[in-house]
């Protein structure tokens, strides 16, 4: 029975998998986006997405705790001093996983793993959705503005028989 064996253990011992996990921690915190599998990218977000929401709150105490998952100074520094400010404000959900296709030797789903706040690109594209507007079909404007003017002559025509 597989009771309370959720995570997936990426055919690594716990050693290797916890030291795996922890470069490709310090590798995303440094350059914000890198290219790895599928299932490395899902085991990783539950890996650094409780790094993160750790590093808002700069103490020691946060510091430490931190170093004692990346094992590198450089990181935890970059960490606690960009990262932490781009992401003061939201409240979860700090990366990104986008899938790339199928790599050729083995097929494994390869896909980018991206901090949400550094990708330029989806933030230009979010800003200018919004400024967009839908447009609405000519047609029925045309067939609105004929009814208008074809019931005013009527309309004048009813008002001076009237007088």
């Amino acid at each position: 029975m597989r009771h309370n064996k959720k995570f997936n253990h990426l055919g690594r011992k716990s050693a290797h998998r916890d030291a795996m996990l922890s470069n490709m921690a310090t590798s995303l915190i440094m350059h914000k986006r890198i290219n790895t599998t599928t299932a490395k990218a899902k085991a990783l977000r539950k890996y650094i997405e409780p790094l993160l929401t750790k590093a808002k709150e700069d103490s020691t105490h946060s510091r430490r705790t931190v170093f004692t998952y990346l094992q590198s100074k450089e990181a935890v520094t970059e960490l606690f001093r960009e990262v932490a400010q781009k992401i003061a404000n939201r409240p979860g959900g700090y990366t990104r996983i986008i899938r790339t296709g199928f790599r050729l030797g083995d097929a494994a789903e390869m896909c980018f793993i991206e901090l949400v706040d550094y990708n330029e690109n989806m933030l230009k594209q979010k800003s200018a959705k919004k400024a967009t507007r839908t447009r609405r079909s000519s047609s029925k404007k045309k067939e609105a503005a004929t009814v208008e003017v074809a019931a005013a002559p009527a309309a004048e025509a009813a008002a001076s028989a009237a007088e």
